[in-house]
């Protein structure tokens, strides 16, 4: 678990690939690197990846993760290059405060970056979704204006959503300009997504309800809704 306030910005330093997948070299890690272990887990640019080895010392510090063929295809990992910094975070620990939102490091898509505004010292992007297909079905239903989203790993609010054109925006102040890597990006770039996992427990709990599973609290409230409804249209 994690929580989307970025630590520390580490440089892809290698890149090795082969049928299976990628074995990805991140360097000038040092300031998180201090209490890590094999096995571990890091957020790379939002992807929960795991620890192969490390070095806290050598090239200002580096980990090696290895990156399966799922990850890649749902990721913009597979598109990073030798030199490019990446977002990184360390497992949430118990004992630190919690500031921004629940985040699994489980990247749900890619979106596009289709433009960049500044306002005043903020900076304003907009992003647009694919279209969707069966097997990506759309995410827009758990995006709401001033709700959450991790984008790169970063925990951000919504200032704008529209389903219609498939688009989603936010705000950077200075201070998380300097310390992510998503005002860097360019107009066209890929950024990873992961929606708020609440909302799709909230979907999947409805969704039983209304198809006659689900828990009884659930479904009592469904119904006593449904009754209402009914109700208020005189049909009840």
């Amino acid at each position: 678990m994690f929580t989307g306030l970025i630590e520390h910005l580490g440089t892809v330093s290698s890149i090795h690939r082969d049928p299976g997948g990628c074995t990805l070299t991140i360097s000038d890690a040092a300031p998180i690197l201090d209490d890590c272990h094999i096995g571990d887990s890091i957020a790379v640019n939002g992807a929960c990846l795991t620890v192969t080895e490390f070095d806290k010392r050598d090239k200002g510090g580096w980990f090696q993760v290895w990156l399966a063929n799922e990850t890649l295809d749902r990721t913009d990992l597979g598109e990073r290059k030798v030199g490019e910094q990446v977002n990184l975070e360390r497992a949430m620990g118990a004992h630190v405060r919690f500031g921004g939102h629940f985040v699994q490091g489980h990247v749900d898509a890619t979106a596009t970056i289709i433009s960049k505004e500044p306002d005043g010292d903020s900076l304003r992007i907009l992003f647009q979704f694919p279209e969707p297909t069966p097997e990506r079905p759309s995410l827009l239903p758990y995006l709401i204006p001033k709700g959450y989203v991790a984008i790169d790993g970063t925990s951000l609010t919504l200032t704008t959503v529209n389903d219609a054109n498939r688009t989603f925006g936010v705000m950077l102040i200075t201070h998380t300009q300097e310390k992510i890597t998503l005002g860097k990006k360019p107009v066209g770039a890929k950024v990873n997504i992961e929606v708020d996992m609440v909302g799709k427990f909230v979907e999947k709990s409805v969704t039983a309800a209304l198809s006659g599973g689900g828990s009884e609290g659930v479904r009592n409230l469904v119904e006593k809704i449904v009754e209402d409804v009914l109700a208020k249209k005189g049909v009840a």
